[in-house]
């Protein structure tokens, strides 16, 4: 398996398996492959990795900049993360997180931040202190990794692309 940067001509692909990815998920409202798309249309998609084996792609992770409380500089946040049904549950989704983090630090941010499992993501780093909030959602779901500095508070603003 390959980890690479998305190309131009992988929008395609990446759009169908983040639909394929999601479409199942009872959390899911359908929206994850628009979000994709209208990160990078709006310049916000600061990396987009994809995993590849035999020239298709497997899976594909999103990171965009985020605001907390008044920090508007630095932090980005995780997703939506897709693989293709039939290959999740192989460490695809976790080496794409654990790549696009390493990425990250050498950008030199401050820290990644997501709303998810808390049982998922743990075990790549992320934690939830109950300091971060996104609307009335339990806080244990909001979940972040700090690169340098402190823990942050406030609530998560995602990208205009996240709003229905």
């Amino acid at each position: 398996m390959l980890i690479r940067f998305e190309r131009p001509e992988d929008a395609d692909a990446i759009h169908e398996l983040t639909r394929v990815a999601f479409e199942p998920m009872p959390y899911s409202n359908n929206t994850e492959a628009r979000i994709v798309r209208d990160l990078r249309a709006s310049g916000e998609l600061t990396l987009s990795l994809v995993a590849e084996e035999g020239g298709e792609i497997i899976g594909h992770v999103a990171f965009s900049p985020i605001i907390i409380g008044d920090i508007e500089d630095g932090w980005y946040g995780l997703g939506p993360i897709s693989v293709k049904p039939e290959r999740q549950r192989q460490g695809i989704g976790r080496e794409l997180i654990l790549k696009g983090l390493d990425l990250l630090r050498e950008r030199d941010a401050t820290g990644c931040a997501l709303i998810g499992n808390p049982a998922v993501y743990r075990g790549v780093g992320f934690e939830s202190d109950g300091k971060l909030t996104y609307g009335d959602l339990d806080t244990r779901y909001v979940q972040r990794i700090i690169f340098k500095g402190s823990p942050p508070s406030g609530e998560l603003k995602f990208s205009p692309a996240f709003d229905e």
